[in-house]
C-alpha cells in the first residue's frame, strides 16, 4: 500500500509540475499597456520622433516591443508566401502580390522579470541577446501627481548616463515599464531623461474584461533560440552586418570598384553622423 501511494503522490507532484512548466510558458495575458515615445535622437536638431510601444504582462515577465515591428510579425503570419524556381536551380521565396510589410527600425525585444532584463536583437540572420540585472538604485521620492487620471508617485535613477524621473502607479501593481525601466512598486505611468529628450507615457490599456482568457502574443521567434552575448558584441554584429550588406547593394549592377567607392563615401556620412546621434544609453 505505501509503494503505490508513494507511487500516486509522484504522479500527482509530477502532474502539477508539468501544469505549472505549460501554464508558465503560454505567458497568460495580465497587463497589457501602450506607450508614446518622443525622442531626439540628434543633437543638431530640435524635432521629435514619435514612435508607439507595447508592453505586455504575463504571470512573471513583462514583453516590450515597437507596435509597428509587432503588426509586421502578424501581416508575415497571415500572408501567403510565393516560390520562384530559379535558371540555376535556386528557390527564391517571397511574399503574395500585395502583401505589404510594415518596417520600422525598432525590431528589438525586451523580457523584463524580478531577476533580470533580457535584450534580444537580430544581426542579419542571427538572434543574439544580453542579460542586465533590474535597476535596484531607485530613489523615491515623497512628491505625488495626476497623469490622465492615475495617482503616481514619483521616483529618480541615474542610469547609463542620463538621470531619469519616473512617475509610477501602486494602483497597478506591476513592478515593469518601457524599455529597460522596471523595479518599481507600480507600473511606470511616465518616464523622462533630466534633458527631456526621451519621454515615455502610457497613452492606452487594456481593460481586465478585454484580457480574460488571453495569451501574451508576442511570437517566440523573437526571444527564443538566441546566442547570448554583451551588449558591445550584440552593436558591432549589426555595424558589421549593415556594412556588409551596404557592400552588397552597392556593388550591384555596377562595378566592383564602383561599388567600393560607393561604400566608402557611405561609410564616411555614416561617421558624420555618429557626431550628432543622441542614444538613449550614453554609457554601457
Amino acid at each position: 500500500m505505501d509503494y503505490h501511494k508513494k507511487l500516486l503522490q509522484l504522479f500527482v507532484l509530477l502532474c502539477s509540475i508539468l501544469s505549472y512548466a505549460k501554464s508558465y510558458k503560454q505567458d497568460t495575458l495580465r497587463g497589457e499597456f501602450t506607450y508614446m515615445l518622443k525622442a531626439k535622437f540628434e543633437t543638431r536638431t530640435d524635432s521629435k520622433y514619435e514612435d508607439q510601444f507595447l508592453l505586455q504582462i504575463g504571470d512573471k515577465r513583462a514583453f516590450f516591443a515597437n507596435t509597428v515591428s509587432l503588426k509586421g510579425d502578424s501581416v508575415m503570419a497571415n500572408a501567403g508566401t510565393t516560390t520562384t524556381n530559379n535558371p540555376d536551380g535556386s528557390i527564391t521565396l517571397g511574399w503574395k502580390k500585395g502583401t505589404l510589410i510594415p518596417k520600422t527600425d525598432f525590431n528589438f525585444t525586451i523580457i523584463q522579470s524580478n531577476e533580470s532584463i533580457q535584450y534580444f536583437d537580430s544581426a542579419f540572420m542571427s538572434l543574439l541577446t544580453y542579460k542586465e540585472p533590474v535597476i535596484k538604485n531607485w530613489n523615491l521620492v515623497n512628491e505625488t501627481k495626476v497623469i490622465n487620471t492615475i495617482h503616481c508617485k514619483k521616483a529618480e535613477v541615474y542610469f547609463k548616463g542620463r538621470r531619469w524621473i519616473a512617475w509610477y502607479s501602486t494602483d497597478i501593481p506591476f513592478p515593469y515599464g518601457p524599455m529597460k525601466f522596471s523595479g518599481l512598486p507600480g507600473l511606470i505611468i511616465k518616464i523622462t531623461d533630466e534633458k527631456g529628450d526621451y519621454d515615455f507615457e502610457l497613452v492606452k490599456s487594456t481593460s481586465n474584461s478585454q484580457l480574460k482568457n488571453r495569451q501574451v502574443n508576442i511570437k517566440k521567434s523573437r526571444y527564443t533560440g538566441a546566442v547570448e552575448t554583451t551588449q558591445a558584441k550584440l552593436k558591432q554584429a549589426q555595424t558589421n552586418a549593415e556594412t556588409n550588406a551596404a557592400g552588397v547593394i552597392a556593388s550591384y549592377g555596377t562595378t566592383i570598384i564602383k561599388g567600393q567607392e560607393i561604400l566608402k563615401k557611405r561609410e564616411k556620412e555614416s561617421e558624420e553622423n555618429k557626431k550628432y546621434q543622441n542614444p538613449l544609453e550614453l554609457t554601457p
